[in-house]
């Protein structure tokens, strides 16, 4: 990264936007397919029974509350020549993508030895991914000292998470169909987008200017004691968890909706496409929003649609496909406009503690942050999971096809619409106790003094 003293530091260049925004093709894509298909894989290909298989997918993502942190400060503390957060991307990228390809390379096992195996290799991969995504996440709000223009970098980066989860919810699930050697392939395919992104997002943040405070003072616990004091922190850190945990739910029980409530299991891909399609055209709606409402009002919106499209989507079984797709758009809207928001005001709530503090801390908040984000995501298949389970839910595989009772549809369907606008509707109520405002903010950081750069712009942070 380039010293703030080499570039002003409000100002982010497009070619660094973009070469930001490509890291997003890893984020969304180890956070949707997981999300998306890892339940699914293992109850309906390797016969791992629905309630194992939904503790399968939350245990590796638990360690994150342990292994985040602590990369996060790693990264607070790191010096080098390619700044303090570059070097870790790196690092990820020697792990995630292998262990991505073996959770889907199809073990000959079957049942419990199989939801192990898929454990064990999802475990080392999330730790892959810890390395990269919270060093990536704590980025943007080094790069510009603008409350404005964190929302403005930030949007290219949805727009590459939209593109990204079609390739997630439309693509992956294309190839992967409903055989082992199916998965296999979608997984050495992915592994392989995941590798060009983080090392092209480790290249293309190679002259993002660094407007951060130069260094990171005491222990991890302090640290951990300064976050949990942080009233914004932690009012975000809530919302957030519960806008993420009911899109973990419904991610999980997509396959589940189109399969059994659709009767098309192939309709997985146009509902993403439906989720997607509204993120690729509402971004610059939702930065105009977040000027005219302030952030913490269009999240109050953002949320409201995506708990109106939840509550809209019981009616499917009765109104049809056309009318669950409608639904899913309303959901896809209030989604854009989470996503955007929600990483908007994380890069806020850093420059803020950074202002007060006088230290570079974004990490370890950032790590707390992924920590939650991941394991509330993953806790949303557990819960989806446990619906089927309390619903009688028969898993298979695809040489033994079973039928299922009423019940189960019944628990597919509550499962994917009700309990999602619950916790949404309250993610939206703690939306309304945030107040780190565009005014107050700006109170803070200007009477920050100027970081002062080590050595000289050309000597700060050479790119790589």
């Amino acid at each position: 990264m380039v010293s703030a003293a080499a570039r002003p530091p409000s100002n982010v260049s497009t070619g660094v936007r973009l070469g930001y925004a490509v890291g997003s093709f890893c984020s969304a894509n180890f956070t949707t397919i997981p999300g998306l298909l890892l339940l699914y894989y293992m109850t309906n290909v390797l016969a791992v029974p629905a309630l194992l298989a939904g503790i399968v997918v939350f245990l590796p993502k638990a360690w994150d509350l342990i292994a985040n942190p602590l990369v996060g400060q790693w990264s607070d503390r790191t010096t080098s020549r390619w700044g303090p957060r570059r070097p870790w991307l790196l690092a990820g990228a020697a792990v995630l993508p292998l262990f991505f390809a073996l959770m889907f390379i199809g073990p000959p096992l079957k049942g419990v030895p199989a939801g192990i195996f898929v454990g064990v290799m999802f475990l080392i991969a999330a730790t892959g991914f810890a390395l990269y995504e919270v060093p990536y996440k704590a980025m943007p709000a080094e790069m510009t000292t603008d409350y404005h223009e964190r929302t403005s970098l930030l949007q290219w980066r949805m727009i590459f998470i939209a593109v990204s989860i079609g390739l997630s919810g439309i693509v992956a699930p294309l190839i992967a169909g409903h055989t082992v050697d199916g998965y296999r392939t979608m997984g050495i395919v992915f592994a392989v987008i995941l590798l060009a992104a983080m090392i092209g997002s480790f290249y293309g943040t190679a002259r993002a200017p660094f407007t951060g405070q130069q260094q990171s003072a005491g222990s991890l616990r302090a640290q951990l004691r300064a976050a949990r004091t942080s009233k914004p922190f932690l009012w975000l850190l809530g919302l957030s968890s519960a806008q993420t945990l009911a899109a973990g739910v419904m991610l999980a029980g997509a396959p589940y909706f189109a399969a059994y409530t659709l009767g098309d299991p192939d309709a997985k891909t146009t509902l993403f496409a439906a989720l997607v399609g509204p993120m690729l055209v509402t971004m610059p709606l939702w930065v105009w929003l977040a000027r005219r409402m302030d952030k913490r009002g269009a999240m109050v919106l953002a949320g409201s649609l995506f708990a109106l499209g939840d509550l809209l989507a019981v009616g499917a079984p009765t109104l049809g496909s056309l009318y669950a797709h409608l639904a899913v758009v309303v959901v896809g809207v209030g989604y854009a406009g989470l996503q955007l928001l929600q990483f908007s005001m994380l890069a806020d709530v850093i420059a803020y503690d950074g202002a007060v503090s006088g230290e570079r801390r974004g990490g370890v908040f950032t790590g707390l942050w992924t920590a939650a984000e991941n394991a509330v995501a993953a806790f949303g298949a557990t819960i989806y999971g446990a619906v089927l389970a309390l619903g009688g839910f028969i898993s298979s595989d695809p040489e033994n096809p079973v039928t299922q009772p009423e019940s189960a549809h019944t628990a597919v369907i509550v499962g994917l619409t009700a309990i999602p606008a619950v916790i949404t509707i309250l993610g939206v109520w703690m939306t309304l106790k945030y107040d780190l405002s565009a005014e107050r903010l700006a109170t803070i950081t200007a009477s920050e003094p100027a970081p002062e750069p080590k050595g000289t712009p050309e000597t700060a942070a050479p790119e790589a």
